[in-house]
């Protein structure tokens, strides 16, 4: 199982790799949330402190996970970091995925590996997904039916 701290180790690595050139202005925290299906990641800045928190899916702690699906999610938060949301940067679009700017970024930073991977691991999770919540629904119908 993966932890908070190794979820950090991989923030450093993808910043220190690929976003050397934006300076962390405010203090960056990560760390593992609830178990969601649907989401994946977000980032958040408190307004009060200016402290910019990431949270990735619970989810994501199991290594059935492949290490590049948790990377592309930290680096898909930290574009909108770069792009001024959640940061106190420069907001540099209207909205957050706007024009699918955050592909551009990450190609743009050498990261369009980590799009594809997400990309080829999302057709087969939703698949998994879609079969997981076709079982819940027929289960709903069997107890009411029965129940």
């Amino acid at each position: 199982m993966r932890d908070d701290k190794w979820l950090l180790s991989r923030l450093d690595y993808l910043w220190s790799e690929y976003f050397a050139d934006v300076p962390q202005i405010n203090p960056v925290f990560i760390q593992f949330g609830r178990y969601s299906r649907l989401r994946l990641g977000s980032i958040k800045m408190d307004p009060a402190s200016k402290k910019t928190y990431i949270t990735i899916t619970g989810m994501f702690k199991d290594l059935i996970v492949p290490q590049v699906v948790v990377d592309h999610t930290i680096a898909h938060e930290l574009c909108h970091y770069v792009h001024g949301f959640s940061s106190p940067h420069r907001r540099l679009h209207r909205f957050p995925h706007e024009g699918g700017i955050i592909k551009k970024e990450m190609e743009g930073r050498g990261l369009i590996y980590l799009f594809n991977a997400y990309k080829d691991w999302i057709k087969t999770y939703r698949v998994e997904l879609r079969a997981h919540y076709e079982k819940k629904r027929k289960l709903k119908k069997f107890v009411w039916k029965f129940g």
